[in-house]
């Protein structure tokens, strides 16, 4: 424990500080010393301190993976370090933005498939980024225009047996346009788990497909705001994008325009398990 905490200070004094941050310190004091003079209760000054403690910490993990990894070896606070932003590219212009975050995963066992999805997550979001660069060039050669890229990450699952990671890129050009990817890990056996893999055979596909047009069509009979093309969905892909819940459930998910109109954005749907349990080929993750 102490040469994980003598590592741990070691990383956090190496961290470099981000241009921006004395600017936030010296208005967060400014604030906190109006705030004494005009009496505030010690509580208050508590918490000024709380937050700012707190905000270092975040950025302690946020741009330091070796102070992720220090961190995680402390009883009690891996859960929070499973997936942190690596990297982040920014573009700030006034006709052109983007934000990418790079996650990246911690503290697996299985080195293996933790590096192999860390760079393809470096790779995805660098080709992004020079994507990104040639269309401005290209758009400043025609005489301008607006351009949007916003790419990031949500944890949708972390529990004891399952870590779900989605990952979105909305691009906005005129429209705006918006693709998801899904990795979900078994945390016990270290494995990426993939839809085909839960099931017995390919049954499943008819199955979820079914259920999905089923529900569509509840959906939009009791929200008349609601439209999916119902009639024109024929199937799932075999390698359809899903994810499971923290109910052990499984979601499939779609993206902005390919069953509904550009408004109801990405859309999902929780297949009941009792739909699938003919098929499953046991109920370790679905339940």
């Amino acid at each position: 424990m102490n040469n994980n905490m003598e590592q741990l200070r070691k990383e956090y004094q190496e961290i470099p500080i981000p241009d921006e941050l004395d600017s936030i310190v010296n208005q967060s004091i400014h604030k906190f010393s109006k705030e004494r003079r005009r009496g505030r209760s010690s509580k208050y000054r508590w918490l000024a301190v709380s937050s700012a403690a707190a905000f270092m910490f975040i950025v302690a993990i946020n741009v330091s993976p070796p102070v992720a990894k220090a961190l995680s070896s402390i009883p009690g606070v891996d859960r929070i370090i499973q997936v942190l932003t690596f990297k982040e590219y920014v573009v700030d212009e006034s006709k052109y933005n983007a934000n990418i975050k790079v996650p990246s995963i911690t503290n697996m066992e299985n080195e293996q498939l933790q590096s192999g999805l860390n760079e393809k997550y470096m790779k995805e979001s660098k080709a992004l980024y020079e994507k990104f660069q040639a269309e401005i060039s290209e758009l400043k050669k025609q005489g301008g225009g607006h351009l949007g890229l916003d790419v990031g990450y949500e944890v949708k699952t972390d529990n004891d047996e399952i870590l779900s990671i989605q990952r979105y890129v909305v691009e906005a050009v005129g429209s705006s346009s918006e693709e998801l990817q899904f990795d979900t890990i078994d945390k016990k056996s270290q494995i990426l788990i993939t839809l085909p893999m839960l099931f017995k055979d390919d049954r499943y596909v008819r199955l979820i497909s079914d259920n999905v047009k089923e529900q569509m069509q509840v959906q939009m009979k009791v929200d008349p705001n609601k439209i999916y093309w119902a009639s024109e969905f024929q199937s799932i892909a075999k390698d359809q994008s899903f994810y499971i819940n923290n109910d052990s459930k499984l979601v499939i998910a779609f993206n902005k325009y390919d069953v509904a109109p550009g408004y109801m954005g990405s859309v999902e749907f929780v297949i009941p398990t009792d739909v699938l349990k003919d098929v499953l080929i046991n109920n370790q993750y679905i339940k």
